[in-house]
């Protein structure tokens, strides 16, 4: 069996949603000791932010014609769509970043687009865990309702884009614990946490097949 695990956070040594990927990946792994994993973290080694354009322009021009970077964009987006396409099961861990989903994380959907088309489903029926940490609240009734951009892109993405079986993993209220004005939230943020890794943990263990 082979997991594919992808981490977006810019602080891994800290990261909530990285935690909760942990926590998932060692219910997997607990269950398949022999199994074999293949990680990408965008936080700590991002994609050329050029990397798209050169890919779909390439895309565009007869292979003898490209350029030496369209050229290895091109190999680029094929790679990243095969990391996905050759895995068993996936952990997909990215944070909110200012209301919306990261840049680095952006170029990565965009490259996997350019090497796979847009309408390859890499993740078809395969078993996901998204993890995604919130540092606020969003839920129905708090003041900041609808201003997650960031969790409905990425299920769209995984699970009507790519075809994955996708199980969405939540933590809000993250930045409780550092953010005085948030002292008040900070014995439901540590409900949320337990329940978070509670819910990543079944997840990982619902990533088990065959």
């Amino acid at each position: 069996m082979h997991l594919f695990r992808l981490d977006a956070s810019i602080i891994p040594g800290t990261s909530t949603s990285s935690e909760l990927a942990g926590t998932a990946e060692a219910a997997w792994a607990a269950a398949h000791p022999e199994g074999t994993v293949t990680r990408r973290n965008l936080g700590t080694d991002p994609l050329p932010g050029d990397a798209w354009t050169h890919a779909t322009l390439g895309a565009f021009t007869p292979e003898d014609q490209r350029s030496a970077e369209q050229r290895a964009a091109v190999a680029l987006g094929a790679e990243l769509a095969e990391e996905l396409r050759s895995a068993d099961a996936a952990i997909i861990a990215v944070p909110l970043y200012n209301w919306g989903v990261s840049q680095h994380f952006k170029t990565w959907v965009d490259l996997v687009i350019a090497g796979a088309g847009p309408t390859d489903e890499l993740l078809k029926d395969k078993p996901v865990v998204l993890a995604t940490s919130l540092g606020g609240g969003f839920a129905p009734g708090t003041p900041r309702e609808g201003w997650d951009h960031s969790t409905p892109y990425l299920e769209r993405i995984l699970r009507d884009v790519w075809g994955a079986d996708l199980t969405t993993v939540r933590r809000e209220l993250t930045l409780a614990q550092v953010n005085p004005a948030m002292e008040s939230l900070r014995g439901l943020a540590a409900e949320y946490h337990t329940q978070a890794l509670e819910a990543a943990d079944a997840a990982g263990k619902a990533l088990v097949r065959g």
